[in-house]
């Protein structure tokens, strides 16, 4: 009888219960769409923790009641999630609030740590205000200090991945790799800090409020009865740690040495490589720990993304929407289409994607620029400069993660909902002046988490040959000479250039309009 395993990818958007076989096809697959969050205040972004559960829950029985192959075929089970939501459980593991989203833009108040030498020293490397806005950052510290009584009853303070394998196996225990987030976590050494670290400092939780860690492929656990009768999973089923959601998207797309990038064109844009040793592309800023055992992910984030993308339909595209429905089609499909019209660097049009300031590369004081506008430009135009102003922008990302890391990147794979265009694919690769492969599967992410199944399953015996059977390439696309002289010198005449010379004026508009607000020193 062929083996198979069981996905689960709990994004932000939907949640995903997919059947994968030992060639890495999707063999059945339900999905779920969420509603992301609510907010009770400004900037704040909650969810129901027990909501998501319940979600989750309904998704594994409706694949599991619908399976065209024998259950007894299933052998494990492995779950990856959106990073950095938080959730606060009792001793009896039930939530003592909402979680708190990824997306919350929510700030504690900052502490009077550093001080000192210390202050001083953080200030003469310019580091001092990036950690006073991950202090403000961290939602255990606002928690602590606007619900003290929703701390004190905290029992274990958990990552959305950690409260699901607890309702899955009943034990307080997470995946090494699902730790990305404001946490005393040492990446280094990919641990818990010891008193007296940085993080333990940023982030001061106390140590019996964490769960315990194991690393990706090995056993969190099974499923228990309760679990069983919820998710219609057999009772009994091994639950495999994996990873986060972006990291296994690059385990997914097959990416296990530094010298392949895995390109994600998600809600946030990123551009990540896996390497042996820990690097930092940009100083002080860890790697963020593999879906491989002991690698890191370096990553370079455009916090805003292919958000871009709805921000421009909600703001630009009314038309294009309501023709895409009566097409029977969807807006992007419809705005894709009409963007393969407009030439290769939009006549001119250069955007710089930095809706959202930064903390350290683009500085707090960034904003979003556009420039090069004239009478012949149309919302396309715009359109077209928004997803090339985003890969511009990885680009940046891609040559500064060579120079700290000392490799070459060959080539690129992308994954996420931006891959499903051939236009961006093939932007990519004349942007990048460099050869992109789309993985066989758009669900990478569940498939980086079935890797890590069935190598802690012993179904292959390591993760060379689990992706050697389980990943392969799709399409190729390869430079076109003449957009890629084009980009190019868009690139470096116009595009590297921009942040410098406007950085200036960024810093009036926040010496003006307070936006975003100065750190008090």
């Amino acid at each position: 009888m062929e083996s198979h395993v069981i996905a689960i990818d709990a994004g932000t958007q939907s949640i995903r219960a997919v059947l994968i076989d030992l060639k890495g096809n999707i063999v059945s697959i339900k999905k779920t769409e969420i509603e992301s969050y609510f907010s009770k205040g400004p900037g704040f972004a909650e969810q129901d923790p027990n909501y998501l559960w319940q979600v989750l829950a309904d998704t594994c029985k409706q694949l599991v009641s619908n399976l065209p192959v024998p259950i007894e075929s299933v052998k494990g089970i492995s779950i990856t999630t959106q990073r950095s939501t938080v959730v606060n459980l009792d001793k009896e593991g039930n939530p003592l609030r909402p979680a708190i989203i990824w997306l919350d833009q929510r700030k504690a108040n900052a502490t009077d740590w550093p001080k000192g030498l210390i202050k001083l020293g953080l200030k003469l490397v310019n580091m001092h205000e990036s950690l006073v806005h991950a202090i403000r950052d961290g939602e255990s510290n606002w928690i602590r200090q606007n619900q003290p009584e929703i701390w004190d009853k905290t029992y274990k303070y958990v990552y959305l991945s950690g409260f699901f394998t607890y309702r899955l196996t009943g034990k307080f225990i997470d995946s090494v790799g699902s730790n990305v987030g404001y946490m005393p976590f040492n990446y280094k050494k990919q641990e818990w800090c010891k008193p007296g670290e940085l993080n333990s400092k940023l982030f001061p939780i106390q140590r019996e409020k964490l769960v315990d860690l194991v690393k990706p492929s090995e056993l969190l656990g099974y499923i228990t009865a309760k679990a069983s009768l919820e998710t219609g999973l057999p009772k009994g089923l091994p639950l495999i740690a994996s990873a986060a959601d972006k990291a296994c998207e690059v385990l997914g797309s097959g990416c296990i040495t530094p010298d392949i990038a895995c390109l994600s064109y998600g809600t946030t844009a990123t551009i990540e490589t896996v390497n042996p040793k820990y690097v930092e592309v940009i100083n002080f800023f860890p790697p963020y720990p593999s879906a491989l055992p002991d690698h890191y992910n370096t990553e370079v984030m455009i916090y805003r993304g292919y958000w871009m993308i709805n921000w421009f339909k909600k703001e630009f595209g009314h038309k294009e929407v309501e023709h895409a429905k009566e097409l029977g089609i969807s807006a992007e499909e419809l705005f894709d289409e009409m963007i393969s019209h407009i030439p290769p660097g939009s006549m001119g049009l250069t955007l710089q994607p930095y809706w959202s300031p930064g903390v350290k590369i683009p500085g707090v004081e960034a904003k979003g620029a556009v420039i090069g506008f004239g009478d012949v430009h149309t919302k396309m135009h715009l359109y077209r400069s928004i997803i090339e102003g985003i890969t511009y922008a990885l680009k940046e990302g891609a040559l500064r993660t060579q120079k700290r890391s000392g490799i070459k990147i060959k080539k690129l794979r992308v994954s996420g909902g931006g891959s499903q265009s051939n236009n961006v694919l093939q932007m990519t690769a004349d942007i990048f002046d460099m050869t992109v492969e789309k993985p066989h599967t758009y669900e990478t992410s569940a498939l980086g988490a079935a890797i890590n199944c069935v190598v802690g399953l012993g179904l292959y015996q390591n993760f060379n040959e689990a992706i050697a059977n389980m990943c392969r390439v799709g399409e190729v696309f390869q430079p076109i000479p003449a957009n890629r002289d084009i980009y190019k010198e868009l690139y470096e005449k116009v595009y590297c250039k921009m942040y410098t010379r406007l950085k200036p004026l960024y810093y009036d508009i926040r010496e003006i309009t307070n936006y975003p607000k100065k750190i008090l020193s």
